[in-house]
């Protein structure tokens, strides 16, 4: 890896500005069929306009200013108006409730609050303090605030180019919360400058890159490989329209970069079986010249056709899922990161890559395994601290600077680092015996028939595990065809799980859950991941008769 300096993220901006103010940065579908380009220049104008804005507003060094909007161009001139108006970004995921908005707003000293692209703004406004003043991005739905172009309207763009210290607040990302509420994890320009530089160095992407926006940019993966990464690479950073366009806006970006969660990889895979029936297409991918022509439609019909990196994070990825993918031509690299340490941590490479590895630790993180079994990591990319929470923020590192993930894990002799779970998801049985619940789920999610599952069990003598079947099947749970033909194919799975995991970790039996497994519904976070607490405590009140049913299968 190179050894250059590392420069502030709005230095990397104001190069672009300067040296290509003409290049196209950002595509940005209107909601009405049409798309705007927006230039370095123009992207610059901007925020140089709305910077001069707040800057009239004579609020104090550093003020904390949130911003709430589903990933669009303007969410990033908007950060960087903040940045130059010399003060620090609170992002809100654009799915919370509003009882999560208050609290979020209050905790963070928020002065200010942008409203962007939201779906479902009549639940979340009642969160927002009548008081907080606001204004509203375009693409938000109709508010009481001024709008974006009227206020740049009145101003004239700040010429000079602020650079921020390193050590000073540039954001916060408050954690998704899959158990409890969400913390404020601080992060400086240092520590957000250094991973998203060092992504684009390490991965060789440049402006001629093109790449989809669809992720959270509330989350610090998204924020840390497509937003911050862009200033220094220049990719040219396609949104997404509405989640039916999705198709349609990635065959519209034809994206040479991919950015992706286990679950919608999986979801990838059910619809190419819709389509190619699963045996008849592993025989199809094996034959000469007929298999690269299989393998080009199946890449083309995905829009993937043009990626040359395609990367899975936010949770483990079945060592199947990527095998799959493999088999298409689609070498996906998987990337291990938190919001403490802005996911920069560990990552695959082309030429470092194992299925069911996370990969290495990049050369500047160091990382080791604690003697109860936890990953630990000291990164450039590491948080400044928890927002008021200085004794949790304490908590959470080692005497000698390491930060305590919570993740189990084990490295291979090459330096791949394989997650085992998480130190707090371990469960006792009766029997007295430690369970850890993620490997097993790995297994499941494997499957096709599955899109999610949730294995639990503590203080139970085995473990249970709950099911959501993919999209396709769970409108048919009701059918008795349906359920009779899967049953056993089920009872086949779950056999197979046991066999490949201790005794004591064998699984009594599977629950078929009726539920949608959903972010609005509380039961997966804003990047897809299970809220397990909840999750367990929905079903909580069956158990005692599913236990005692003595069936393999069970249906919800």
């Amino acid at each position: 890896m190179s050894s250059m300096p590392i420069e502030n993220v709005l230095d990397a901006v104001y190069e672009w500005e300067r040296n290509h103010p003409d290049r196209v940065y950002m595509t940005q579908p209107t909601g009405d069929g049409g798309v705007v380009d927006y230039t370095w220049g123009e992207t610059m104008a901007e925020a140089r306009k709305m910077a001069a804005h707040l800057r009239a507003l004579e609020l104090p060094p550093n003020s904390h200013i949130a911003l709430i909007s589903k990933n669009c161009a303007h969410f990033i001139i908007c950060d960087l108006a903040i940045w130059m108006a010399g003060h620090a970004t609170i992002a809100l995921y654009p799915t919370l409730h509003a009882e999560t908005v208050a609290y979020i707003l209050e905790h963070s000293d928020s002065r200010l609050v942008f409203i962007g692209k939201i779906d479902d703004w009549e639940d979340m406004q009642p969160g927002i303090p009548a008081e907080m003043p606001g204004i509203a991005l375009p693409l938000a739905p109709a508010t009481r605030y001024e709008g974006w172009y009227d206020v740049i309207a009145r101003h004239e763009p700040i010429q000079d180019n602020p650079s921020p210290p390193p050590e000073q607040l540039a954001l916060m990302c408050y954690t998704s919360g899959s158990t409890g509420l969400p913390k404020g994890v601080m992060h400086s320009f240092a520590s957000i400058s250094v991973p998203g530089q060092q992504f684009g160095r390490e991965l060789e992407i440049n402006s001629s890159d093109r790449i989809l926006s669809y992720l959270p940019l509330a989350h610090v993966m998204e924020r840390a490989v497509v937003e911050c990464s862009s200033f220094y690479s220049g990719m040219h950073i396609y949104f997404a329209n509405r989640l039916d366009t999705f198709v349609e806006d990635l065959h519209r970006a034809r994206p040479t970069v991919f950015l992706s969660v286990p679950r919608l990889w999986l979801k990838f895979q059910l619809g190419v079986f819709q389509k190619f029936p699963e045996k008849k297409l592993a025989k199809l991918l094996k034959i000469p010249v007929i298999g690269g022509i299989v393998r080009k439609k199946v890449l083309k019909g995905l829009g993937l056709e043009e990626v040359r990196i395609a990367g899975s994070g936010s949770a483990p990825i079945p060592a199947n899922l990527i095998e799959w993918y493999d088999s298409l031509g689609l070498h996906i690299i998987e990337g291990y990161g938190m919001s403490e340490d802005f996911s920069y941590s560990h990552m695959s490479t082309p030429q470092k890559r194992k299925a069911g590895y996370v990969g290495v630790a990049w050369s500047d993180v160091q990382s080791r395994i604690s003697e109860s079994g936890e990953i630990e990591i000291k990164s450039p990319g590491n948080m400044l601290g928890y927002y008021k929470e200085p004794e949790m923020t304490a908590e959470c590192y080692t005497p000698d600077g390491f930060f305590k993930t919570g993740d189990r894990g084990d490295y291979s002799p090459e330096g791949l680092l394989r997650i085992t779970g998480r130190v707090k998801e371990l469960f006792k049985t009766s029997k007295g015996k430690y369970v850890a619940p993620v490997p097993i789920e790995n297994l499941l999610n494997s499957d096709s028939h599955i899109e999610l599952s949730c294995v639990s069990g503590p203080g139970r003598p085995a473990c249970y595990a709950l099911l959501q079947l993919a999209d396709d099947m769970r409108a048919m749970m009701d059918e008795p065809a349906f359920r009779e033909s899967l049953a056993p194919k089920l009872e086949a799975l779950l056999d197979e799980v046991n066999q490949q995991v201790e005794s004591y970790e064998h699984v009594q039996f599977l629950v078929v859950v009726r539920d949608e497994w959903q972010i609005a519904n509380s039961f997966l976070t804003p990047t897809l991941k299970i809220k397990r607490d909840t999750i367990e405590q929905a079903y909580a009140e069956h158990l005692d008769s599913w236990y005692e049913s003595g069936k393999k299968v069970v249906w919800q």
